[in-house]
């Protein structure tokens, strides 16, 4: 056995080793009402400027013919930000910099000059932003897990193709020498038959229960909550606080994902990516598994079963716990996971490459990837049918935990089989309040 630290080399995804994958099909093209040539600048907005918007914008400020022209969050300092960082990037380089903020992000979608938005809010908001993005004639660089519900997700899809959009999801592991490398032996059966993967990812999520703190002057709240109910009381960890003089970021991710009332734990949170990886190499893209069962009380793992008899579980593959996956075949097995690979026998490892540092969305060229597709009008890496297919993964898994038995799922209707009671048919979606709309 060999055990390999890899880095991540930036390159174009035309003509990279994705393009020989089984399995992979012709990506379809999209008209647009939009004229973009290759010597049009994409004028590109942000919606949400948390944490993870920051390492976007850090990747799309670099990559040529992109301008970065709007931003907009619900938190003013967070605005500030914003601002003062596309300034300094745009300053620098001797261009000019001009940049607006926005409270509400209808504001910014009204505007006619904006090409494309990325789209990085917590995730309850994302399929609602992302269907108006798409209606106002914006491509979408969507954050995942893709939506919060599978409603939201079959909505979605239906809102990308009508009105002709590009919609790429930061699923950014697709993009990832590494992982492709690990797909690329599954699918082309060096491994023998996969008999079962472990796609370790963490806990479900758990109910609400940080205290209630005093709300910052400058956060809107009720526009945070969005379509979720009223009675979520703000915590500082929802939405963590920063300073922009002094300059300091973010100390901890935006705790909404850990709690049901608004995310889904570790299963959506890594699942997105990890469980992403498990059904592409399975072939299982716009698919999914037959069955979602919770392991022991539905607290911890969780197993999924496919039609051919494969059996993925959650469960760790290491004592280390690593976030990754581990594909188990006839012929021998392999562990791959962000910087990390592992095989039964030498011949798997992949070749070594050039080591980039830097977070690990701008050491890959998924954000590139995205900004082709609008070029081209072909859908990106991870369209918007798989970034449902991936999402309805972890949901499937959340249910099954939450009602503490197997779920039987039709993956061709999208509809539970056998749901006597609607218990599992209800969490499809949940009801907005008043106000709000998905479509």
């Amino acid at each position: 056995m060999k055990e390999q630290k890899k880095g991540i080399s930036r390159r174009s995804f035309l003509g990279s080793s994705l393009a020989g994958i089984a399995g992979v099909f012709i990506l379809p093209r999209i008209t647009s009402s939009m004229s973009i040539t290759a010597d049009t600048d994409i004028k590109l907005g942000f919606i949400g400027m948390g944490q993870q918007a920051m390492f976007l914008l850090n990747g799309f400020l670099q990559i040529p013919g992109v301008q970065v022209v709007a931003g907009c969050d619900v938190y003013g300092v967070k605005r500030k930000r914003f601002e003062k960082r596309v300034k300094a990037y745009y300053t620098k380089a001797g261009k000019e910099a001009k940049v607006d903020t926005y409270e509400k992000f209808e504001e910014l979608l009204a505007r006619a000059d904006i090409n494309a938005v990325v789209i990085a809010v917590p995730d309850h908001s994302h399929a609602r932003i992302a269907i108006a993005a798409c209606k106002a004639g914006k491509d979408v660089y969507l954050e995942k897990p893709m939506t919060f519900t599978i409603k939201e997700g079959q909505e979605l899809k239906i809102a990308v193709r009508q009105y002709k959009r590009v919609l790429a999801v930061g699923s950014q592991q697709r993009s990832d020498s590494g992982f492709q490398h690990a797909v690329n032996l599954v699918q082309t059966g060096a491994l023998g038959k996969i008999t079962k993967v472990n796609a370790y990812v963490g806990a479900p999520p758990t109910p609400y229960n940080l205290p209630e703190e005093p709300l910052p002057a400058d956060l809107n709240w009720d526009l945070w909550l969005g379509s979720l109910t009223a009675k979520i009381h703000f915590n500082n960890q929802l939405d963590p606080p920063i300073t922009v003089d002094p300059d300091q970021n973010e100390k901890l991710w935006g705790a909404w994902r850990w709690y049901s009332e608004m995310g889904g734990g570790f299963t959506t949170d890594w699942g997105a990516h990890m469980f992403d990886i498990a059904q592409w190499g399975l072939g299982m893209d716009r698919n999914g598994p037959i069955e979602a069962s919770p392991i022991g009380d539905g607290t911890e793992y969780m197993s999924f079963k496919y039609a051919d008899g494969t059996i993925m579980t959650s469960e760790p593959f290491d004592e280390k716990k690593i976030k990754g996956v581990k594909f188990w075949g006839e012929k021998g097995w392999i562990e791959v996971a962000r910087g990390y690979f592992k095989a039964s026998d030498p011949k798997f490892m992949p070749a070594k490459e050039e080591v980039i540092e830097g977070p690990y969305e701008t050491r890959i060229p998924h954000q590139l990837n995205f900004v082709e597709s609008i070029r081209s009008r072909k859908d990106p890496v991870v369209p918007v049918e798989i970034g449902h297919s991936s999402c309805t993964v972890c949901n499937l898994g959340n249910i099954a935990c939450a009602l503490k038995r197997t779920i039987k799922w039709d993956p061709a209707t999208e509809t539970f089989i056998g749901d006597t009671d609607g218990a599992a048919t209800k969490m499809l979606h949940y009801e907005y309040r008043a106000g709000y709309t998905l479509v």
